[in-house]
């Protein structure tokens, strides 16, 4: 069952998503905030496996909910929900540490997939998302790949640029002809080695490091 945290100030959101989320059989809501203080609070009790964060909250805002959650270590992967399509608010929620990002103007069935992406490790952007993160990164000059990059192995930098072109694992697997378990352990060393903190962290440090440019991948 994954357990699942509410946080926005609208209560009929709050009851709309709750109502979406518990119709279906393995998702369950543990509990509700209004303000992002209270988020952060009912995250450090509940530790559920997701909280939907609102942007625009009273009290403390989404994007410093999801700071405070990330250098709390708490387990709970945050998933930023708004009506706000804004360039500004996706590179905070980022460096915020959120494991995605969706608009609330999707339709359901994007919702739940969304929760049961990142509740299984994974992060996910929606394609608007997508597509301002490479353009961005297509306007910037490209730095040197950091140091930590030498230590990967080719099979690893292979799964790294596999990761920036927005592939799950069972795609990458696919792709690199091996098993889903092969992949996740390369996952795992690739964040470790660039002491990166998840896959969205990755995406963004192969773009920023010229390892991948924008249009040289298909």
């Amino acid at each position: 069952m994954i357990r699942v945290a509410l946080a926005d100030d609208q209560e009929l959101v709050r009851t709309g998503f709750r109502m979406i989320l518990e119709s279906e059989g393995d998702l369950t809501v543990v509990g509700e905030a209004e303000d992002g203080a209270q988020a952060f609070e009912l995250v450090r009790r509940e530790r559920p496996d997701v909280v939907l964060m609102d942007v625009r909250m009273p009290v403390l805002d989404g994007i410093s909910a999801t700071a405070r959650i990330v250098a709390a270590g708490l387990p709970t992967r945050v998933l930023v929900l708004t009506t706000f399509d804004l360039d500004e608010v996706v590179f905070e929620a980022i460096r915020a540490g959120a494991a995605g990002f969706l608009l609330k103007t999707g339709p359901a069935d994007d919702l739940v997939r969304a929760v049961r992406v990142v509740a299984s490790g994974e992060s996910l952007l929606s394609p608007s998302v997508t597509r301002r993160l490479v353009e961005e990164f297509a306007r910037r000059p490209s730095g040197a790949p950091p140091a930590a990059v030498n230590e990967l192995t080719p099979r690893e930098l292979d799964v790294l640029r596999l990761l920036a072109r927005g592939l799950s694992n069972a795609e990458i697997a696919a792709e690199l002809v091996v098993e889903t378990s092969t992949v996740k352990s390369h996952v795992a060393s690739v964040l470790s080695k660039l002491n990166l903190r998840d896959r969205v962290q990755a995406v963004v440090a192969a773009y920023e490091s010229g390892l991948v440019t924008p249009g040289t991948i298909p």
